[in-house]
C-alpha cells in the first residue's frame, strides 16, 4: 500500500534570542554563528508547539479525528517525564481513545523516525491515518554551542494511505 502526506503543519515561537546576545553572556567573542533563534514563551514548551502543529496537519488534511489511528512524537525535550506527550496531545486534538500513541527519543532524528513508523502502521494497514509529529525546546549547558544553533519549534505531517488524499507520495525512507 502506498502512503503519503496529507496534511502538514508547523509551529515556531515569535520570541527570538539574537546570537550576538548569547555571545555577550557567555563572553565568546564578537562572532556568532546565527543571527538569531526561535524561544518558547513563558507558557510554551515542546508539547504546546507539537499540538498546535498537529493541528495545523489535522486541518489541512480534513480527516475525521476518529480515523486518526496513531499519534507518534519524537522530542528531545518533552515536559515531562513520566507522562507521554503523545498521550496529552491525543486527548488534547479530541483524537479516538484507541489510538496508538508513541513517546520516541533520538537527539535530532526522532521525528523522522516518528514518520517511518507512522507509515509502516499504515502500509501494514494497522490504522488507516497517523500523526507524526517531531518537537523539541533546545536544552543545553550553558556556553555550548547548541545555544547559538538550535531553536524551538515543532512540525507535523498527517500521513495517509488514502492516495485521493496525498499532498506527496512516501517513496523510501532512510534513518541512520
Amino acid at each position: 500500500m502506498k502512503v503519503g502526506i496529507a496534511g502538514y503543519g508547523a509551529y515556531v515561537p515569535i520570541y527570538r534570542i539574537e546570537g550576538s546576545e548569547v555571545a555577550r553572556i557567555w563572553g565568546s567573542g564578537d562572532e556568532e554563528p546565527i543571527k538569531e533563534k526561535s524561544v518558547p514563551g513563558l507558557d510554551e514548551d515542546s508539547l504546546t508547539m507539537a499540538y498546535e502543529a498537529a493541528r495545523g496537519a489535522l486541518e489541512m488534511a480534513g480527516v475525521e479525528r476518529s480515523e486518526v489511528g496513531a499519534v507518534l512524537v519524537g522530542s528531545e525535550s518533552p515536559p515531562y517525564a513520566v507522562k507521554p506527550s503523545a498521550t496529552v496531545i491525543a486527548e488534547a486534538l479530541g483524537l479516538t481513545p484507541r489510538v496508538v500513541a508513541i513517546d520516541m527519543e533520538f537527539a535530532c532524528k526522532a521525528g523522522t523516525t516518528a514518520m517511518i513508523l507512522a507509515a509502516g502502521l499504515i502500509a501494514g494497514g494497522a490504522i488507516k491515518h497517523g500523526l507524526a509529529i517531531g518537537t523539541d525546546n533546545a536544552q543545553a549547558r550553558p556556553g555550548d554551542e547548541l545555544e547559538y544553533t538550535a531553536g524551538a519549534g515543532a512540525a507535523a505531517y498527517l500521513l495517509s494511505g488514502d492516495s485521493d488524499r496525498f499532498l506527496a507520495v512516501i517513496e523510501q525512507a532512510y534513518s541512520y
